[in-house]
């Protein structure tokens, strides 16, 4: 059984929620998100509440079963109130800066790196630090991914994009003799 896929997702007041033909959509204050789910969980909406349950109870049901309703869970959420995550920017010469919809970033190579901002995300930069909000948790997240895999922090200095809540272990350098 699955602990998450049991679970009773309440839906808050002011969103609303519907499954067409295997599309599940719910709209909110924020925007509107649409997702296709396959037919091997039964999706059931009730008043105010949604329950999910395999239809199969093989392997493969069983694991979609927990998988759906974390994807319903955080559609629903992202539309009453957006996801944000910060990176952080270290080292010198290190600049980034949002110019319409790209990311222009310097990181110590011969060229900027332009990266494009996707449909439905803000993306703001001040001072080496930059936030991504949107009301897509996969779409903020692979975003945010894609752009602190340009520059991955290193152990010795510290510079490279992270995360805000990341901590960096720190190696120590060369002794000498």
């Amino acid at each position: 059984m699955s602990r998450i896929g049991k679970q009773i997702i309440e839906i808050p007041t002011g969103t609303t929620v519907s499954l067409n033909a295997g599309v599940f959509s719910v709209k909110g204050p924020k925007g509107e998100l649409s997702k296709t789910f396959r037919d091997e969980v039964e999706i059931k909406i009730e008043g105010n509440q949604i329950t999910l349950a395999p239809r199969k109870t093989d392997v493969f049901g069983r694991a979609l079963w927990g998988t759906y309703a974390s994807h319903i869970k955080n559609m629903i959420t992202g539309v009453n109130t957006p996801y944000e995550k910060k990176l952080i920017l270290e080292g010198v010469g290190f600049k980034s800066d949002v110019a319409g919809k790209s990311l222009d970033l310097a990181l110590g190579f011969s060229h900027k790196v332009h990266v494009e901002i996707p449909a439905g995300l803000t993306v703001t930069a001040e001072k080496n630090n930059i936030t991504v909000t949107g009301i897509d948790k996969e779409a903020v997240g692979a975003f945010t991914a894609k752009v602190r895999s340009l520059k991955k922090p290193e152990p010795y200095k510290g510079k490279g994009f992270r995360y805000h809540d990341e901590v960096i272990r720190r190696k120590q350098g060369k002794k000498t003799a």
